[in-house]
């Protein structure tokens, strides 16, 4: 039996011990958060006696390490911010590490070719450090692993998302939601995105590269543009095989590049009629916070939801065996009501995209089924994954496309 400290109690953190509580193989769940109010929240919506609320200070090693005493892993779930020491203290407890999002200084590590911070310390206690575990990064680096696993040499790797809503909503206008973390998703936003290109890192313009993209449907064409994204950075770093080009884009969010332009993703002060504010503060406050869609789910609010999806297109060029290949993946998610329900009724919330990928690695990294040291997702064994998803009910599925050039003589 196994026990896991979930640090932060937002969007993420309570669909992860929603679904850890429902695990036979998980004894115990501590869930942290600077909120005890909201921990414990979270916990009475759980009502699961392995879930423990308590008051933690993510910013604070020494906390972090007393409340992961006796832990076998923690699961990061709160700001980037706080990565560098809920990771120190993971190294000082003894325990592994899973996160969902990486902080860019870390990053660029990679880019200046410095050794990893902590990646010896790691290996030195036989733990694991496994960044970007979620839905993307996470399983989109899983399944382009899956890809580059039928190939000697990986030439290109394109990475294309999309998402939709199926159903007319009542009010034309609404707030901006990222559907996750807004103070993460607004640093996407601003960060400048980085590519891999001819071999190389290259930072490139936000909102730059834009094209029209034709998903199948029903999702159909959407702009998309260069993003801030783990991807580009791991992928040449970890998985190799010769790479030459790693290319992300995602749907250009208007209205988040709206407030990047307009400063509100700066966390320097500004004097607004002789009072001292901080731009990204004041927009953090008064967006909707994804904790509530968790505390704030029940059969009925799905019943009265619209229908959503996603979609993740891969493309991957390389050689195998001396012969090129183009392999095409894509992943295509529907949440109608009956998806909805289903998952809300066997974890607790249907809001699993990220948090079942976080456990999933937890798992792995418990098993001894993942690489010791600081790794990324796309470290893991995809068959392995894979077989885990299905375990717990969520069988991975996708269409793949794989065309090579014939020569008839």
């Amino acid at each position: 039996m196994k026990k896991i400290l979930v640090v932060g109690a937002g969007g993420q953190g309570g669909p992860c011990a929603s679904i850890l509580a429902r695990d036979e193989e998980i004894s115990e769940i501590r869930l942290g958060d600077i909120n005890f109010e909201l921990a414990q929240s979270v916990a009475a919506k759980i009502n699961n006696p392995k879930v423990l609320p308590l008051k933690l200070n993510a910013g604070a090693k020494e906390e972090v390490i007393k409340a992961s005493q006796g832990m076998d892993t923690i699961i990061n779930l709160t700001l980037i911010d706080f990565n560098d020491t809920i990771l120190a203290a993971a190294l000082a407890g003894n325990t592994h590490y899973v996160d969902t999002a990486c902080d860019y200084s870390y990053l660029r590590q990679m880019v200046d070719g410095t050794p990893l911070k902590f990646n010896t310390e790691f290996h030195e206690i036989g733990k694991t450090a496994l960044m970007g575990c979620g839905a993307t990064p996470g399983m989109s680096n899983v399944l382009i692993r899956y890809v580059c696993d039928q190939m000697d040499e990986v030439e290109k790797i394109y990475l294309r998302l999309g998402s939709a809503a199926f159903d007319e909503p009542e009010d034309i206008v609404g707030p901006w939601d990222p559907g996750w973390s807004p103070e993460i998703a607004l640093l996407d936003f601003a960060e400048k995105p980085m590519i891999f290109e001819a071999g190389c890192y290259k930072a490139v313009p936000i909102f730059s590269r834009h094209e029209n993209y034709r998903f199948p449907e029903p999702f159909g064409t959407m702009l998309l543009a260069s993003h801030s994204h783990e991807e580009p950075y791991t992928l040449p770093y970890y998985i190799g095989k010769g790479i030459k080009e790693v290319d992300f884009k995602y749907p250009a969010d208007l209205l988040a590049g709206a407030f990047v332009k307009m400063g509100f993703a700066d966390d320097r002060e500004i004097e607004v009629k002789g009072v001292k504010i901080v731009p990204r503060e004041v927009l953090m406050q008064l967006v909707p916070r994804p904790a509530n869609e968790f505390l704030n789910e029940t059969e009925a609010t799905i019943d009265k939801s619209g229908d959503f999806g996603w979609i993740m297109e891969i493309s991957v060029d390389g050689t195998n065996e001396g012969r090129s290949y183009s392999h095409c993946l894509t992943e295509t998610t529907i949440l109608d009501r009956q998806a909805r329900l289903h998952l809300y009724r066997t974890f607790g919330t249907s809001h699993i995209g990220v948090a079942l990928p976080a456990v999933i690695g937890a798992k792995m990294c418990m098993a001894g089924d993942a690489d010791v040291g600081v790794t990324s997702s796309e470290c893991l064994d995809p068959t392995l994954f894979f077989k885990r998803m299905a375990g717990m009910g969520v069988p991975v599925e996708f269409e793949e496309t794989i065309t090579r050039p014939t020569r008839i003589q």
